[in-house]
């Protein structure tokens, strides 16, 4: 009994044990506070159980409540189907089209309810790389548990009850901050390649160890990335750079070889030190913002991670004769073209990126009317926010950021002041160059480093 009772208190199961048999922790064993949970998940898992049905939040929120940390997200486990969950709610929506799940609406917080998956996709519809591509084989809750990635995501919280259902020692590793793939880690990986950039956001971002077997095939099946759907990868990809762990999230990708590919910047950029730098500052930002609680515009963290090459073309365009802005613009269009196909960029997304981009040599003219125009532009913080980067990584002079720092906190007569006292800057307010005619499309081969005539 002593035995059996430290066990439990440890959450290590016997030989003994059922693998369909979780082993069970009450309030005083696991330590969860009930006050982080979601009202509005609590009120999910009480209207499926009072239909008759099991229901459990699960998951990261689980993982979190586990680590003392409020979860940004709630998810919920049922035995219910798909569509005897919609029937219990008034807004919810049945998504997915790999595997079938419900969106539970209330107010701007979604609750995401899953049917238990069944243990084997060996019948599951799949690509030549073994990637599974639909499969809405439902299934019991132990078979469930193992469909999970990974140990410290697989337990189960009865907020009834107040007790954690553990499957697979997922409380073992997350006391030994252990980050464990359950199953064969080249099954798994094969499964479903996004669990490559999943262990390196979880692993950054709760400053857990990989553990040996999990680590050992990520850099021979990285390749496996460029299979999966280019939306998918940039939802992946969008999770880690928000995550407020950016950064380490970054240097886990490079440290486990999954970087090549799937941003060029991170080839390139972090290899350079201005660029290094520039991008540094904008995640460390990034990371603050996150961790207090504000709002990250993703257009203005992908405007970020993508100006070394907008940069890089925006120069060469002008090397071949372009004048400044249309030459921007050309830059613009060809990085923007490359990674919508490589990160399926949300049109949305991919427009703020072009106004910040476009707003920042309008920064530089601070003569006439031009500063007071800037002023009424929709996106000037975003805009301006991005001048100070720029300015402390030392890509431009302190002075350009200084100088609109105080234009936009004075008054009328304080910005016509510094308007008269603004020392010239090179290559301000000068008279327009006639320049020979160019075709556009030496123009390109220009920017991709060709030879012009």
């Amino acid at each position: 009994m002593i035995k059996k009772f430290i066990r439990r208190i440890l959450g290590v199961k016997s030989k003994a044990d059922s693998p369909n048999k979780p082993v069970q922790l009450g309030p005083k064993e696991h330590g969860i506070d009930p006050q982080l949970l979601s009202p509005n998940a609590v009120r999910v898992t009480q209207t499926l159980q009072e239909a008759g049905f099991k229901a459990f939040v699960v998951g990261g929120a689980v993982r979190d409540l586990l680590l003392g940390v409020k979860p940004k997200d709630f998810d919920v486990a049922t035995n219910a189907t798909p569509e005897q969950v919609k029937r219990l709610f008034r807004r919810a929506f049945i998504i997915g089209r790999r595997f079938q799940i419900v969106h539970v609406m209330f107010g701007q917080e979604i609750i995401e309810v899953t049917t238990f998956r069944g243990a084997s996709s060996e019948g599951a519809l799949k690509d030549e790389h073994g990637r599974v591509l639909r499969d809405n084989t439902f299934g019991e809750q132990h078979e469930d548990a193992i469909r999970r990635d990974f140990t410290i995501n697989a337990m189960y919280y009865d907020p009834a009850s107040q007790t954690v259902l553990d499957y697979h020692n997922g409380i073992p590793d997350i006391r030994n901050r252990t980050l464990r793939i359950i199953g064969v880690p080249e099954a798994r990986y094969r499964e479903d390649p996004v669990r490559l950039l999943r262990v390196v956001r979880f692993a950054a971002k709760l400053n857990f160890n990989i553990d040996p077997a999990t680590r050992e095939p990520i850099q021979v099946m990285a390749p496996l990335i460029n299979n999966v759907p280019a939306a998918r990868v940039f939802d992946e990809m969008l999770k880690l750079l928000m995550s407020g762990h950016a950064l380490a999230c970054l240097q886990q990708l490079r440290k486990e070889g999954l970087h090549h590919g799937l941003l060029p910047l991170l080839d390139v950029v972090l290899e350079q030190p201005l660029g290094e730098k520039f991008v540094r500052l904008a995640l460390a930002g990034t990371d603050q913002r996150v961790q207090e609680g504000k709002p990250v515009s993703p257009g203005f963290l992908f405007a970020a991670l993508l100006w070394h090459q907008v940069l890089e073309k925006w120069h060469a365009y002008q090397a071949a004769g372009e004048y400044p802005i249309p030459a921007l613009h050309l830059a613009a269009d060809d990085v923007l073209n490359t990674q919508t196909e490589k990160l399926a960029l949300q049109r949305k997304i991919a427009s703020d990126m072009r106004d910040i981009w476009a707003m920042q040599p309008r920064f530089e003219r601070r003569v006439g009317k031009s500063p007071y125009k800037m002023l009424e532009h929709l996106r000037l913080r975003a805009g301006y926010d991005f001048l100070l980067l720029r300015c402390a990584s030392g890509e431009i002079s302190e002075e350009i950021g200084q100088w609109w720092t105080e234009f936009i906190d004075a008054d009328g007569p304080g910005r016509e002041a510094l308007l008269a006292r603004k020392p010239k800057i090179d290559g301000e307010a000068q008279p327009a160059k006639k320049r020979r005619r160019r075709s556009r499309s030496k123009h390109k081969d220009a920017a991709a480093g060709g030879d012009v005539a």
